[in-house]
């Protein structure tokens, strides 16, 4: 395939798939197996950190009016009663941290799993039944809205959440990093809904935590990437001017993709819940487990 068009179509999956609870990761291990790039070219290794930093960056776009109200409020919020850790912010960094500090500790058994179809399926398959049982057993709630007696949502915005909640969000977004395929945007809507969270809110929320999360975590990849540290590293005077024009391709792509279905995906919660990419889950999960272990393909 040709490289532009090669570029053009990952760009595409990583845009669609990034924030979308069926993992970026997954699907873009699963397109280079299918395409057969060489994963161990340091090259390709970097290709798929820059295009997830082009999805990335919608984010701060998408959120820019929210992100300068949550400044403008600090640290007390509207109401005033906030601090500086229940602030929506602080919750955000708390909920970083938590996760950041442990999954930095487990770099080597992420690199083990990273490459795993076995390990990806599963965690597709398992992750979209826990997404299906939790969002199914929260659905009344939602229908009945905020005035329904005895609710078991309690938290219908995310200027609403608590310092447990949060601490919660972070612990369990550490899944998603040790075990690609998992999905961060899952197991943080997920964990936020059994925390007693609305789906918007805990959407919402997930998409705040991805921001340092994921420029934390993509940056640092990068940063050894291009210094020429780390496994398979590439230095950037390695970069032909061909292969920056694909990089950047890629990165402009999944900008615009991810941007589409950040606003997209905002939408369809609202009015939908999260069933149907579950069921897209387990059947990709099933899928991947099946090819893994050549009973397909």
């Amino acid at each position: 395939m040709n490289d532009y068009l090669l570029s053009l179509v990952l760009g595409v999956i990583e845009g669609l798939t990034e924030f979308l609870p069926v993992s970026s990761t997954a699907h873009l291990r699963i397109a280079e197996a299918l395409f057969r790039i060489d994963l161990s070219n340091g090259y390709w290794k970097m290709y798929t950190i820059i295009i997830q930093l082009g999805a990335i960056l919608c984010l701060p776009v998408y959120f820019w009016s929210r992100i300068l109200k949550f400044f403008s409020t600090y640290p007390r919020g509207e109401t005033g009663k906030r601090t500086i850790l229940t602030h929506p912010l602080g919750l955000t960094m708390v909920a970083f941290v938590v996760t950041a500090v442990p999954s930095f500790l487990l770099t080597k058994v992420i690199g083990q799993h990273l490459e795993s179809l076995v390990i990806m399926g599963y965690s597709l398959l398992l992750g979209g039944i826990v997404m299906w049982v939790v969002d199914a057993a929260k659905a009344p709630w939602e229908r009945a809205g905020t005035d329904a007696p005895r609710s078991k949502i309690h938290t219908w915005k995310m200027e609403a959440m608590s310092l447990g909640q949060a601490i919660w969000i972070g612990a369990c977004q550490i899944l998603s990093a040790v075990f690609p395929g998992t999905s961060r945007s899952m197991s943080t809507i997920a964990a936020g809904q059994m925390a007693g969270m609305s789906r918007s809110s805990a959407l919402e929320f997930s998409f705040f935590v991805s921001i340092p999360t994921m420029f934390v975590a993509t940056g640092y990849t990068f940063l050894k990437s291009v210094m020429g540290k780390g496994e398979n590293p590439i230095g950037v005077s390695n970069v032909s001017g061909h292969e920056w024009l694909v990089l950047a391709l890629g990165f402009v792509v999944s900008y615009i993709v991810a941007y589409a279905s950040v606003a997209w995906f905002m939408a369809w919660v609202r009015r939908r819940g999260f069933a149907p990419f579950a069921v897209y889950r387990i059947l990709l999960g099933a899928a991947v487990l099946a090819w893994a272990k050549g009973i397909i393909g």
